[in-house]
């Protein structure tokens, strides 16, 4: 049986003392990848940014597992030491730092010379690294500089905030590949050492990325679990109340 890597219990969440999440239950087991919907304002960024530990985020009841450990009140530099890693959906431009070096600083020694340019040039940034961290990038470029942190920060749990937000048909298929590779997906999953949960509004990462459980967050609460395919197809064609018949 496939040991858990994330364990969201009960967990309640308030941002600028407004409750956003209500007693959000999940677990997402070593080598898997989950996929949370939800429309604009359910919830589904503020789940990520409180796993990650951002701190703004104010837990105010539950907890958060991570590999066994409870992480709920440990800092986000903490929980990026031990194997979190996360791809938001609007980063911030970088004034005076460079791409390659944030990419360096993310592998934090693990990764040759060698093996970081073959990141580089495998996310199609080659022309890209001696620029600002984001400055003038599209949304496509800036999706591809994300997740080439995350491979080299090799984390155990990537958190990837709408990959396909911003992303015109000539990247999406490159960050298919770019998120495949990062989750090991041509391995068995019983050979995976990273697992993923994945936040989608439209869906079409479904496309590139296999799944293989999906949820509805709706008013800060997961009204519904199963096949991530199955939930699209209900939410396109009768929209994200129908899935409030999951729970009934």
């Amino acid at each position: 049986m496939s040991e858990p890597i994330l364990e969201i219990k009960d967990l309640a969440v308030t941002v600028d003392e407004r409750p956003i999440l209500h007693n959000v239950n999940l677990t997402v087991n070593k080598g898997e990848t989950h996929v949370l919907f939800g429309p604009n304002g359910s919830g589904k960024t503020t789940l990520l940014m409180t796993i990650m530990g951002a701190p703004k985020y104010v837990i105010t009841g539950g907890k958060i597992i991570f590999k066994g450990q409870d992480i709920t009140y440990m800092p986000i530099d903490v929980r990026a030491r031990l194997g979190i890693g996360m791809s938001m959906q609007r980063p911030p431009v970088v004034r005076g730092v460079k791409t390659r070096d944030m990419i360096t600083a993310c592998a934090r020694g693990r990764e040759s010379d060698a093996e970081l340019e073959e990141i580089v040039k495998s996310s199609n940034l080659s022309e890209l690294v001696e620029r600002d961290i984001n400055y003038g990038f599209s949304g496509g470029e800036i999706k591809r500089s994300e997740l080439a942190q995350l491979l080299a920060q090799q984390p155990d749990l990537v958190l990837l905030d709408e990959p396909e937000s911003g992303v015109d048909l000539v990247n999406i298929s490159l960050i298919g590949h770019l998120i495949n590779k990062l989750l090991q997906k041509r391995q068995h999953i019983r050979e995976r050492e990273r697992s993923g949960l994945i936040i989608t509004h439209t869906g079409h990462i479904l496309e590139y990325v296999d799944a293989r459980t999906g949820y509805v967050l709706l008013g800060g609460a997961i009204i519904c679990e199963g096949d991530p395919h199955e939930i699209l197809k209900t939410i396109v064609k009768k929209g994200y109340e129908e899935c409030r018949k999951c729970v009934m």
